[in-house]
C-alpha cells in the first residue's frame, strides 16, 4: 500500500472497530463472529485467540491493528507463521494428525462439503504424509513452508477472505462505457440489429401510410390501428413453435431471431401494449371533441353506445375497443416475471389463454384485421390441431422415477415409436395426476440415440415442479408391481451404456404414471454441433440440455471407435463429418454446493472413461467443474483441505468431491483466465452456449463481446 492508501486503512479499521465494540472499546467473541462472517465457530475462535494477545478474552484496538497489519502488510514468512498457529491447536509448536484433521473437519463443514469419516481419515493422511517430511510423527513450521512452497499462488493471496470488513471499500471506478457503445456488441448482435431495424421501418412505414389521410387525433388513432393490425398478427408467428423449429434446420435461421423468439414476443407484446393506448385515447379525444358540439350525442353515448358507422360490425368499435384494451392490461399484468415466477403460473397461463378472445374481438373490432391475421392464424390453428392431436393419440407411461435429495426428479418415459429429436429439444410435459390442464416445457436430458425412452430431469423450483417431487414420494403413487412395458425396458437397459446414478439419492422406482408429451422443440443449442469451439456452461439443473448432448457425442464415439486386433489399442477416429463440425468442446459446470452435483455424474463418470485414451494431440471434449460454496486456496479457512483434496485427487486419480476424474475447483470461474485460454487454443471459431440464471448469462455475454465469441443463451 502507499502511505496515502495506508492512512485510508487505518481510518476505516477504526471506524469499523467503532462500529463493532461495546461501551468497553472491546471486541468479545461473540461481536467478532458476526464481524467475521463464518459460517463455523471453530475458525472465529481459533482467530479470536490469535488476536487477543493478552488473553483477556476480548480484542482492543491495538490488538486488532496489530493482527491486521500482519495479514494485510506481513510477509509471506508472516501469514504462514499465523496460519501454522490456526492450524496448531494446542500451541505446541507442531501440529499432529488429531490436530489436522479437526482442522480439516471444520474446513469441510465450512465448505460445505460432507465425505464419509474414513474419506476425512485419508484426506488427513494424503497432507500429513506429504508435509512431515522427516517422518517425525508431527508437523514443523519448517516443513508446513516447504510443502506450501509447491503452491506459489497461494502464498501471494493468503488472507480471511470472509473478512470484507477488514478492507475499506474500492474507490469509485469511472463508469464503464455503455455496452451499445462498444464495438463488440454491436458485432455479437448485428442479426438482432437489422431485425430490429426492419421490424421498426416496417411499422413506421405502416403508420406512414395510414395517418396522413386523416387529421389531429384521428390520424394517430388511424396509423396506430394499422400497426395494430400487423403486431397483433406478428404475435401469433413468434409462437408457432412447431414452425419456429423447422426454420432453425433452414438457412433463414441465420437471418429471423429465431433464438429470441420469445423475448421478441414480449417485446411485440409492450409495443401493442402501448399502441392500443394511443389508438384508444386517440379516439376518446376525438369523441370529446365532437361530443362538445351542437347536434351531437355526449361521450358516454360514443363509448357504450352501439351506433351505425362507428366502425366495427354493427357499429360496436368502441364497445369491443374498450374490451380489448381491458384485456391487455390484464395480460400484461399477469404476465410480469413476478407473477409466473412466485408459484402463481396458473394465474398467467388463464389470463394468458384470453388471446383467444382478443383475436375474436379484434375481428370484430377492425375491418381489415382479418387480411393480416388470415396466414397466422391458420397456421396456428393447425398447430394446435396437431398438437391435441399428438397429445391425445395415447398417453405415454412414466415407468421409472429417482428422486434425488437435491430436490431433482428424475423421469424415464417411454418413448413414442416415431418421436424423433435433436439433442438439447426440449417438450411440454402433461401429467394428470399433478395437475389436469396444466402443461410446462422441460428440456430432454437424454440422447436422442437412446431409442427406448426419453429423461426429463426436473428441479423442484416452483408450485407445480413441487407437487411433482412431493406426488411421487408418497408410497401410494407407485406401482407396487412393474407393468409389461416397465419389466421390459429394465431387461434391456443393462445393454445401453446410459445408466441412471443409484449411488445417491432414494432407489428407483418403478411406476406406471400417464402423461402426455407435445414436441419436440428446437434451441439455440441445435448449433452446436455445426460450431467449430463450442463451450458449453451450466449452471445448476441448466445442465440438462448439454447432457442430451454430451451423451449423443458419447454415442458417436462409440460408433467411430476403432481397435487394433493384435494389440487390442482402441481410438477413436475424427468425429467431425457432414453433421458435426465440433474440433473441441470445453464443459464447464457449476454449481452452489456438493449434492447438486449427483444430477449427472454417471453420465460425466463414462464420458471420461471414453476419453482416457484420447489421441496425443489433446482431448476433444474437456470438462471443468466448479463448486461456489467451497473456500479457494487462498483462504487461510479452506487452503488445508484445498491442499489435501489436490494431494489425494493425484494419488487416486479421482475427485473427492464427485468421483471424477475431472478436479473440482473451489469459488466461481474467472472467466477472462477462462475464456483466454479458449482463445489461445485456437481450436476454430468459438461458440458459447450457456444456460443457467440470467444474472450469470450477462456476466459471461460480456465477457464473450470482450473476446469476440458468439454467445447463445438457452432460457429454462
Amino acid at each position: 500500500m502507499s502511505a496515502a492508501e495506508d492512512a485510508e486503512w487505518l481510518r476505516w479499521v477504526r471506524k469499523q472497530f467503532g462500529s463493532i465494540a461495546g461501551q468497553d472499546k472491546e471486541i468479545d467473541l461473540e461481536g467478532f463472529k458476526t464481524a467475521l462472517q463464518v459460517k463455523e465457530s471453530f475458525f472465529a475462535e481459533r482467530f479470536f485467540a490469535l488476536f487477543d494477545v493478552d488473553g483477556s478474552g476480548t480484542i482492543s484496538l491495538e490488538e486488532l491493528l496489530k493482527a491486521l497489519s500482519l495479514l494485510v502488510h506481513g510477509s509471506e514468512m508472516d501469514k504462514l507463521r499465523f496460519l501454522f498457529q490456526v492450524y496448531d491447536v494446542d500451541g505446541s509448536g507442531s501440529i499432529d494428525p488429531d490436530e489436522l484433521r479437526l482442522v480439516l473437519q471444520w474446513c469441510l463443514r465450512e465448505s460445505a462439503i460432507a465425505l464419509p469419516e474414513e474419506r476425512l481419515t485419508d484426506l488427513t493422511l494424503a497432507l500429513f504424509e506429504a508435509a512431515d517430511k522427516d517422518h517425525s510423527g508431527s508437523i514443523t513450521f519448517e516443513e508446513l513452508r516447504e510443502e506450501l512452497e509447491g503452491f506459489p499462488e497461494v502464498m501471494e493471496n493468503l488472507t480471511i477472505s470472509a473478512a470484507s470488513w477488514l478492507k475499506p471499500p474500492p474507490p469509485a471506478e469511472r463508469l464503464p462505457r455503455p455496452r451499445c457503445l462498444r464495438r463488440a456488441f454491436w458485432r455479437n448482435h448485428r442479426g438482432d440489429l437489422r431485425c430490429a431495424c426492419g421490424y421498426a421501418g416496417l411499422n413506421l412505414v405502416l403508420f406512414a401510410l395510414a395517418a396522413p389521410r386523416h387529421a389531429g387525433s384521428l390520424a394517430l388513432a388511424r396509423g396506430c390501428g394499422q400497426c395494430l393490425n400487423f403486431n397483433c398478427a406478428l404475435l401469433a408467428v413468434l409462437m408457432l413453435r412447431r414452425c419456429l423449429t423447422w426454420l432453425r434446420a433452414t438457412p433463414l435461421a441465420k437471418v429471423l431471431p429465431v433464438d429470441q423468439h420469445v423475448l421478441f414476443h414480449q417485446l411485440v407484446g409492450y409495443v401493442v401494449l402501448v399502441l392500443a393506448a394511443a389508438h384508444t385515447g386517440a379516439h376518446i379525444a376525438n369523441f370529446s371533441r365532437l361530443a362538445q358540439q351542437d347536434g351531437h350525442p355526449a361521450l358516454t353515448e360514443y363509448l357504450l353506445r352501439a351506433r351505425p358507422g362507428m366502425g366495427g360490425l354493427w357499429g360496436t368499435a368502441s364497445q369491443t375497443g374498450l374490451v380489448l384494451q381491458a384485456l391487455l392490461l390484464t395480460m400484461a399484468a399477469f404476465s410480469s416475471p413476478c407473477v409466473r415466477r412466485s408459484g402463481h403460473f396458473e394465474v398467467f397461463y388463464w389470463t394468458h389463454l384470453s388471446y383467444i378472445s382478443i383475436w375474436i374481438l379484434l375481428i370484430l373490432h377492425g375491418p381489415h384485421f382479418w387480411k393480416w391475421f388470415v396466414v397466422p392464424g391458420c397456421l396456428f390453428v393447425l398447430e394446435k390441431v396437431l398438437g391435441l392431436a399428438w397429445r391425445r393419440a395415447g398417453g405415454l407411461r412414466i415407468v421409472e422415477v429417482n428422486l434425488l435429495p437435491s430436490k431433482v426428479t428424475h423421469l424415464v418415459i417411454e418413448r413414442p415409436q416415431f418421436f424423433h429429436y435433436k439433442p438439447g429439444d426440449y417438450i411440454y410435459l402433461n401429467i394428470p395426476a399433478i395437475a389436469s390442464y396444466e402443461w410446462h416445457p422441460f428440456t430432454i436430458s437424454s440422447a436422442p440415440e437412446q431409442q427406448d425412452t426419453l429423461w426429463l430431469h426436473i428441479r423442484s423450483l416452483g408450485q407445480w415442479t413441487t407437487k411433482l417431487y412431493e406426488y411421487f414420494q408418497q408410497p401410494e403413487s407407485l406401482s407396487l408391481e412393474p407393468k409389461a412395458l416397465s419389466r421390459s425396458l429394465r431387461a434391456r437397459r443393462p445393454r445401453c451404456w446410459a445408466q441412471v446414478s443409484t449411488g445417491l439419492g432414494e432407489p428407483h422406482r418403478l411406476c406406471s404414471i400417464k402423461c402426455y408429451i407435445d414436441g419436440p422443440y428446437g434451441t439455440p443449442t441445435r448449433r452446436i454441433f455445426t460450431s467449430e469451439h463450442a463451450v458449453l456452461i451450466g449452471a445448476g439443473i441448466g445442465i440438462t440440455p448439454f447432457a442430451s448432448i454430451l451423451q449423443s457425442i458419447m454415442y458417436r464415439y462409440r460408433r467411430q471407435k476403432q481397435s487394433c486386433p493384435s494389440c487390442h489399442y482402441s481410438w477413436c477416429e475424427d468425429l467431425r463429418d457432414e453433421e458435426m463440425t465440433l474440433r473441441k468442446v470445453d464443459f464447464i459446470w457449476i454449481n452452489r454446493d456438493q449434492k447438486h452435483f449427483e444430477w449427472f455424474v454417471s453420465l460425466l463418470t463414462k464420458l471420461e472413461m471414453e476419453q482416457a485414451e484420447q489421441e496425443p494431440g489433446g482431448r476433444f471434449l474437456e470438462m471443468h467443474m466448479y463448486m461456489t460454496a467451497a473456500l479457494g486456496k487462498h483462504d487461510m479457512k479452506g487452503i488445508g483441505l484445498q491442499m489435501a483434496l489436490d494431494l489425494l485427487a493425484a494419488k487416486e486419480q479421482r475427485d473427492s468431491i464427485t468421483g471424477l476424474r475431472t478436479r473440482t475447483q473451489p469459488g466461481r470461474p474467472d472467466w477472462s483466465k477462462v475464456f483466454g485460454k479458449v482463445a489461445e487454443e485456437n481450436r476454430g471459431k468459438v461458440q458459447v452456449f450457456f444456460c443457467g440464471s440470467p444474472a450469470l448469462a450477462k456476466v459471461i455475454r460480456v465477457h464473450c463481446e470482450r473476446f469476440g465469441f458468439l454467445f447463445f443463451n438457452e432460457h429454462f
